[in-house]
């Protein structure tokens, strides 16, 4: 069981703050948590940046969005101990024996699911949020990102589930809801891939490397956010081959739906990472602030 010490002092409510970024991360292999490559220097760049006299103040609460959470409707994570899930096969046992003690938050969780409800223009309900108390806890979505970023754990920490048969504007929807919480010193972090496709893998080659349909479709989600038209990557199955090519399932995708509907119109843009791995994964990771 995940243990914490000291316990850090925790919000009961969410209290108004300068306004947060939020963030998309591709988080690709989940051995980028412990390998000292330029993925994992990023992030732990990254996470300096936040914090007294810093870019951004220190967040409140993280809220994070993985790809590797899927359910019917949608939930948050509501236990006070949230357990570090090894969600993969066939990793070294340092993976494996990785724990991320960050605390949940319980309270913050049943407040952000009466202020969020889910969407009715999809398979939602229109109610609030479901709370988990015992089911998940942090994936290795939320876990190899954060662990580099913010490695004292004294951050508390909700993941948030997606539902996989949603339409997609539904979770561009939702995503619209979550904004408020910029204001509220939550730190949104969607945590996926703009292609990801396990089953095209070349692991020898180098990060510069990657198909031509993963450029293509990594290029056409830039293109959409630079040009700030973000709905329109709700509409990336219509990219044909590309699209089934970049995601033969397309979970990874999802969590940037999220993070490009809590964005506001006056957003800057910064892309970090903007690689490739393993020729048939894209790196491309995104701050709105």
């Amino acid at each position: 069981m995940n243990t914490i010490s000291p316990s850090p002092k925790t919000h009961t409510s969410l209290q108004p703050s300068p306004q947060m970024p939020v963030i998309f991360v591709g988080h690709g292999s989940p051995m980028n948590a412990i390998e000292d490559n330029e993925f994992r220097q990023s992030w732990v760049k990254l996470g300096g940046s936040f914090g007294e006299n810093r870019r951004w103040p220190k967040p409140q609460l993280i809220l994070s969005i993985s790809a590797h959470w899927l359910t019917r409707g949608w939930g948050l994570t509501a236990m006070a101990l949230p357990l570090t899930i090894h969600d993969f096969g066939g990793f070294p046992t340092e993976l494996h024996e990785q724990q991320y003690p960050a605390p949940g938050a319980p309270e913050l969780a049943k407040q952000i699911s009466q202020m969020i409800k889910q969407p009715e223009n999809g398979f939602g309900t229109g109610e609030n949020l479901q709370l988990d108390y015992d089911q998940w806890g942090f994936d290795h979505g939320t876990w190899s990102v954060l662990k580099p970023m913010f490695p004292d754990a004294n951050i508390p920490v909700i993941q948030m589930s997606m539902d996989y048969n949603a339409h997609m504007q539904s979770h561009f929807e939702l995503g619209l809801q979550l904004k408020e919480l910029r204001q509220l010193g939550v730190l949104i972090i969607g945590s996926g891939n703009t292609v990801h496709n396990l089953r095209s893998m070349v692991r020898s080659a180098p990060n510069t490397e990657a198909f031509d349909w993963n450029k293509r479709f990594d290029e056409w989600v830039g293109g959409c956010i630079d040009s700030g038209n973000l709905r329109e990557l709700t509409q990336f199955q219509s990219r044909g081959e590309d699209a089934l090519l970049a995601h033969p399932s397309y979970e990874h995708f999802l969590p940037i739906l999220y993070t490009a509907g809590a964005t506001e119109q006056n957003d800057r843009v910064e892309y970090f990472n903007n690689t490739y791995q393993a020729k048939s994964i894209a790196m491309r990771s995104v701050i709105w602030y």
